[in-house]
């Protein structure tokens, strides 16, 4: 049985079975492991963790392409990094690269929105485990995922009403562009011009073009989601009122200047 052959001759891909959940509590564990680590390592540690998360996330995604090509499957339509998840591998090794706060608020919204769902249904066609595009697929965005969890959890970083707004707004205008270069060269990036082929959350919802505003709407609602545990706390503080020298806490980030512009 070979691995990296295009026409797979092992099991094929099955959502939520054995395969997939091993995968998803693999990845868990990581995440957390990297999080409760993290807050343990110096600045050097650090840097290091960071470091190696960019050389296996792009390392990946170029082993993808190079699959593709070797496999004669490489087009424009399907390969070209529009997908939300593709423009994360590069924004996120950025993101590691310069700590940068608008890359963060794109990291923190569009990865654990867009990767965690890409996680749940993945869309791989029949490549099921131990094929590489299985491995490659879980590994790709389970770093996308691990990046937006290690700024908030080890760097101190935050996400704000503001950032959500602005994430927001550069999603619309970047589905619009997109939409634009669907048009033109037949492709589905975004998923704007149908729906995918496998499993998705999509499935629920009314065809092509139907399908669109809803598409949108969740976008807002998993972004909301995602900030709420920050507005339940900010809340809690205020209520709480601010800190006095004979209370303990921490009300903002530990690092100076990390949070994300209000």
């Amino acid at each position: 049985m070979d691995v990296f052959a295009r026409d797979y001759a092992g099991g094929r891909f099955v959502t939520f079975s054995g395969p997939h959940l091993a995968a998803l509590a693999v990845l868990a564990a990581v995440v957390v492991g990297l999080a409760v680590g993290g807050r343990r390592l110096g600045e050097a540690g650090r840097r290091r963790v960071r470091w190696g998360i960019v050389v296996a996330l792009w390392g990946t995604e170029l082993s993808y392409h190079s699959w593709r090509l070797a496999c004669g499957t490489w087009t424009p339509r399907e390969m070209l990094p529009l997908h939300l998840c593709s423009v994360l591998v590069w924004l996120s090794g950025f993101l590691l690269l310069t700590r940068s706060r608008r890359l963060y608020e794109l990291s923190y919204f569009w990865g654990l929105a867009g990767a965690t769902q890409a996680l749940v249904t993945p869309d791989i066609g029949p490549y099921g485990f131990p094929h590489y595009r299985f491995v490659q697929f879980f590994v790709t965005h389970g770093l996308i995922v691990a990046t937006a969890v290690w700024f908030t959890a080890v760097e101190g970083f935050r996400p704000t009403w503001a950032s959500l707004r602005r994430a927001l707004t550069v999603l619309a205008c970047y589905a619009v562009v997109v939409f634009g270069v669907n048009s033109g060269v037949g492709s589905n990036y975004l998923f704007l011009s149908r729906k995918p082929a496998t499993k998705s959350l999509l499935d629920v919802l009314p065809g092509w073009p139907g399908y669109l505003p809803y598409l949108a709407g969740l976008a807002v609602v998993a972004f909301v989601l995602f900030y709420l545990p920050w507005a339940i706390r900010d809340a809690a503080a205020a209520r709480r009122g601010p800190l006095t020298p004979g209370r303990r806490g921490r009300p903002g980030p530990s690092r100076p200047g990390a949070t994300a512009a209000p």
